[in-house]
């Protein structure tokens, strides 16, 4: 059974024309997105800025309002929840956010930000025991318990998304949304925290979606890979096959970009025309068809959907045999 079902997601943001005047447009942020985690596996998402990657993870923990579609956690619809129902299921799901420096309260000591979460879910029953799981949370990700009574100015980038993660392991979670918990940080940073998750994983057998541009750092950490082309899922793979022969144009594109260390690399970088088409106005049928080199006229009629090209490697790409 799968830790995760999100099947037909939308998240559409009306656009209105005046405070009083009902929306006209919607920006269709998430746009029909169904995939599935499996307990203590991590998905890696990948896409440009602006796709929608991090408004779906937002909505996934529920910080951001499904428009339509549904969300299983466990076997449990959390679209339907609310007050304490919600609350109960949020000890299962959590999030580490991308801005180390925005997420954690200026005025909070890191023993009052990681301990908060137990105050919520009454997980401590006594001043000395939630002192004690600060503590073994702080050691966890690795800091000092000194550093309990310190705020987070006092700290380093990389410490204080080490202090975000502790926050996100006090209640125990089965799943964590990683919202590019590593683009805010030094190269050499990034490997500790990245290796820090990865160390977590096994411990706790905790599960993943991994948000994030960098395609190395996401084939390392991932399992899988899902790639996001404006609001839709292109592609869903094994992150060692979408990375050595990807199927779709746009993933390819993705792919060509990465800087490569052998001298003697054949690889040829796939420049596509034009910009990101507006999520208020996406092109008909196909999305990407306007960007597209393989492009033809059914490409702008025909909404393509995911299917298999392999036992383990899906596209949305009509063409896809074709072109491959």
């Amino acid at each position: 059974m799968n830790l995760l079902e999100v099947k037909n997601l939308k998240v559409h943001f009306p656009v209105k024309r005046g405070m009083f005047r009902p929306a006209q447009d919607f920006v269709r942020a998430v746009d029909d997105v169904s995939f599935s985690i499996a307990p203590g596996e991590t998905l890696g998402l990948v896409g440009e800025s602006g796709c929608g990657k991090t408004t779906l993870g937002r909505a996934i923990v529920r910080l951001l309002e499904p428009t339509a579609g549904s969300i299983s956690l466990d076997g449990s619809d959390i679209t339907t929840l609310d007050g304490a129902a919600l609350r109960g299921q949020r000890r299962k799901l959590q999030m580490i956010f991308q801005d180390p420096y925005g997420s954690l309260n200026p005025r909070m000591t890191v023993e009052d930000i990681v301990g908060e979460a137990l105050d919520i879910h009454g997980l401590a029953d006594s001043k000395s025991a939630r002192q004690k799981r600060i503590a073994e949370l702080l050691k966890a990700v690795g800091l000092d318990a000194v550093y309990a009574q310190r705020y987070p100015h006092e700290f380093s980038g990389g410490q204080r998304q080490r202090i975000g993660i502790a926050r996100a392991l006090a209640v125990e979670p089965k799943l964590i949304v990683c919202d590019e918990p590593v683009s805010a940080l030094d190269v050499s940073v990034q490997a500790q925290i990245i290796n820090l998750l990865q160390d977590l994983q096994q411990q706790r057998g905790i599960a993943y979606l991994f948000i994030a541009h960098d395609l190395a750092v996401v084939e390392h950490i991932s399992r899988r890979v899902m790639v996001m082309y404006l609001g839709k899922v292109v592609e869903l793979a094994e992150a060692k096959a979408i990375v050595r022969a990807p199927k779709h144009p746009y993933t390819k594109a993705l792919i060509s970009a990465v800087p490569v260390v052998d001298p003697d690399s054949k690889r040829q970088r796939i420049l596509l025309p034009g910009d990101v088409p507006s999520p208020i106005h996406p092109p008909s049928g196909c999305a990407f068809h306007p960007r597209c080199p393989h492009a033809t006229a059914q490409c702008e009629q025909t909404v393509p959907a995911l299917e298999n090209f392999s036992e383990n490697q899906e596209a949305a790409c009509i063409r896809m045999r074709e072109i491959d």
